[in-house]
Order: C-alpha cells, then structure tokens, then sequence
C-alpha cells in the first residue's frame, strides 16, 4: 500500500502515498470535525493503523500508553468516519476530517480533546481556562471496567 521513500521530488510531487513514520513507527493524525473544522484530538498511528483507517474508512490510532492498535470508539462507540485524509508536503503527519459518532472524541467526555485554553502574554504559572463547560458523556460509566484510557 505504501511506496519506499526515494526523492524529494516523489515524497512533494507525485501520487505515491510514502508515509514518513518517526523512529518509533509512529506519523502524528491531527483530526478535526469534517462539518465544523473544529480540532477534536491528537493521536498517532502506525502503519497498520494506518492502512486500517485507508481500508476501512473509520479512524484507527496506535495507543502509545497502551502499546496496542484501537479503533476509535471500539469500547465508547464514540466512532469517527473519515470523510477525508489528507497527508503534508512531506508525508509525515497526517489530517483527518470525520464524522463522530456520540457527539464526542475525548475519552475525558468532552467533545474535544482541546477543552482547555492556555493563557498567553501572562508570566509565572498559569491556569488553564476552560473553553467546553459541559461533558457529552459520563467517562466513568463509559469506561467502567476498562484500563485507563491514558497513563499519568
């Protein structure tokens, strides 16, 4: 499915999907809401999750904490269909625009992972703001049972 990374000119110019994946395997998704454009969440994902994503039309992701390939709302049902996957100039990151099931991606029970601002032009600690007051779902009953989406 991908083809071996060979020249500039092939990686900026031509059809050849080469993904570029860091020393650990991995190429960042950043992915958005395809009808608002609103940042939902960060993830990584490996080749297979990749190719998954590409095959299957639903978004697959390489947990790191967990060291293990997921597809998106596998235990919330909060899935993402990708209506479009689009990859940089020079193949290293990727952007997905989906359609969420649930109303949410944020295993925290945001819709977005980015709930919170960072206060800028402020010195010495600062207090992140809340920018999403209200969850979409219950985390702990959602997760109830399950390890712990993330690790501290």
């Amino acid at each position: 499915m991908f083809s071996e990374r060979k020249t500039v000119q092939q990686i900026e110019e031509s059809a050849e999907l080469a993904p570029k994946f860091d020393e650990n395997g991995l190429i960042p998704a950043v992915t958005t809401d395809h009808t608002t454009g609103g940042v939902l969440m960060l993830g990584y994902m490996n080749r297979e999750a990749l190719q998954k994503t590409i095959e299957t039309g639903e978004a697959h992701y390489w947990s790191r904490s967990r060291q293990k390939l997921w597809r998106k709302g596998e235990v919330s049902g909060l899935r993402q269909f990708v209506k479009q996957l689009l990859i940089d100039d020079d193949q290293d990151a990727v952007w997905l625009r989906v359609e969420i099931t649930g109303g949410a991606s944020c295993h925290v029970g945001y819709r977005s992972c980015f709930y919170r601002a960072v206060p800028c032009g402020e010195s010495g600690k600062v207090a992140l703001e809340f920018i999403e007051s209200e969850k979409v779902f219950d985390a702990e009953k959602i997760y109830r049972g399950h390890p712990n989406p993330t690790k501290v």
